[in-house]
């Protein structure tokens, strides 16, 4: 294999060493799934990029997307990290916008003049209800910490995650999913992660607070997930959590495990769909060479 370049980035981030980290590799198409798996496993982050070419491709960028157990066909923070990687390093110019083409579906992500970058994320799909009593008992909680005005719910905009309301930031800070639990509930299903949030907050600024667990991808917290707050976003309008048919929010995660992150929600009701927007803010960490 020759050297490729690759770069560390933290997306959802306000300054280096906070957000969630990412690897992007680029030039990846000589690379077999077994390779770019082996090396998202060496990297250890949450999910690690490989951008197939420099060169655009109906429109956009092919980017394949790793965790260090499984691919994936899409995620949040790779595609912001990896799009900030293709303008700085590849496009090497401000452009507004570019798409990423993933295997969910082309991804059209913009910058904004504020440095910000937001991308558009499929439609939210509502699977199932969960009872409240289950996902308590998975996370180590009491039932009367989850906010029962709302429902525990199966929502996709291209991964499929439980979310669940709870009540109180020490609610927030005591969930910890069990394994054995989490597996016999949703181990043969389409679940890939749990997402509880709640208003409280460490930030005043703030409105929310987030806290994401993956198991079924080797990821026991994320302290950031685009995905998982596109269809937190999805949720807040289909329920109408802020009394309203849109939302515009800044939502933060990660701070329990000192990844301290800030993720943006635009999202509102159009006819018969929702428009989930989700932004953050990506700074460049390092680059190199892989042998």
């Amino acid at each position: 294999m020759n050297p490729l370049t690759f770069y560390i980035v933290d997306v959802f981030a306000q300054s280096k060493y906070a957000g969630n980290q990412l690897a992007v590799f680029r030039n990846a198409q000589g690379l077999s799934t077994e390779q770019m798996q082996q090396m998202a496993r060496e990297m250890n982050f949450s999910e690690s990029t490989f951008i197939l070419s420099d060169a655009e491709r109906a429109g956009g960028y092919d980017v394949r997307i790793f965790t260090p157990v499984a691919e994936v066909p899409f995620a949040g923070h790779p595609t912001l990290g990896t799009s900030f990687v293709i303008r700085e390093e590849i496009i090497g110019r401000p452009v507004p916008s570019l798409q990423l083409n993933l295997e969910v579906g082309p991804i059209p992500v913009t910058f904004s003049e504020d440095g910000m970058l937001w991308m558009k994320q499929n439609p939210p799909e509502f699977g199932a209800t969960v009872d409240p009593a289950v996902i308590a008992d998975i996370l180590g909680l009491d039932t009367s910490d989850i906010d029962t005005r709302f429902p525990v719910q199966e929502v996709s905009t291209g991964l499929w995650f439980v979310i669940v309301p709870l009540k109180t930031l020490d609610a927030v800070k005591r969930a910890k999913t069990c394994k054995g639990k989490y597996f016999r509930q949703f181990g043969d299903g389409k679940q890939d992660g749990i997402l509880v949030f709640c208003p409280e907050t460490y930030n005043q600024e703030n409105d929310l607070n987030v806290r994401v667990f993956v198991p079924v991808y080797g990821i026991e917290e994320d302290p950031a997930t685009g995905s998982g707050n596109g269809c937190l976003a999805g949720y807040l309008v289909e329920h109408r959590y802020f009394d309203a048919d849109g939302i515009d929010l800044s939502v933060e995660q990660g701070y329990e495990i000192g990844r301290p992150s800030l993720i943006r929600h635009r999202a509102g009701r159009r006819e018969d769909a929702i428009d989930v927007n989700i932004g953050g803010s990506v700074v460049m960490v390092a680059q190199g060479q892989w042998l």
